[in-house]
């Protein structure tokens, strides 16, 4: 199974296209593409409960009982990850970051057992308004992947602008996370 994880609150805009774009070139691939939409979750951020490293350092799971688990359990299972989010302010929204603050803690200190070391990940950041801050959100997202030892497969950034190529891109580096054929 592969795993396409959105955090924008619009489910019709320029984010909603770039996952719709990630599952087609998944399906082109004949697997299995689960999607969750992070902002449909119940999710609280990080408490840094314990002066910052509790239950999540301890045992690897976080003391809030919300929407978290299901979406580890399924970054556990995936083969790979697309992850898709508007920039909001030069960063991944605020969902994104409610998720993937507490899933980095949990994440401490499991070494080669953790739920996505070596997994391949796409991050896709779109900024549908100015189009700025892309560059700043894709280093949030690419250092995301590097603390949680996952592998970078592509870093994109999407835009209006280029809107209409950006997306065929993002559907073929979806494809290529299944078939690892370059794209050139």
């Amino acid at each position: 199974m592969y795993l396409i994880l959105t955090a924008s609150p619009n489910t019709d805009g320029l984010t909603a296209a770039c996952a719709e774009a990630a599952h087609t070139g998944l399906s082109e691939a004949s697997v299995e593409a689960h999607r969750i939409h992070l902002c449909k979750l119940k999710l609280e951020h990080c408490r840094q409960c314990g002066n910052g490293w509790g239950q999540c350092l301890r045992e690897h799971t976080c003391v809030i009982q919300d929407d978290i688990v299901p979406v580890q359990e399924a970054l556990a299972e995936a083969e790979g990850i697309v992850l898709v989010t508007p920039v909001y302010y030069g960063e991944p929204s605020e969902a994104f970051k409610a998720v993937f603050d507490r899933v980095r803690r949990c994440e401490t200190g499991t070494g080669e057992e953790g739920r996505v070391v070596g997994k391949p990940i796409i991050s896709v950041a779109a900024a549908g308004g100015s189009g700025g801050g892309i560059t700043t959100c894709l280093l949030s997202m690419e250092m995301l992947t590097r603390h949680l030892r996952a592998q970078v497969a592509d870093l994109i950034g999407v835009t209006q602008h280029n809107r209409a190529y950006t997306l065929g891109h993002i559907q073929a580096a979806a494809r290529n996370l299944v078939t690892r054929v370059p794209t050139a």
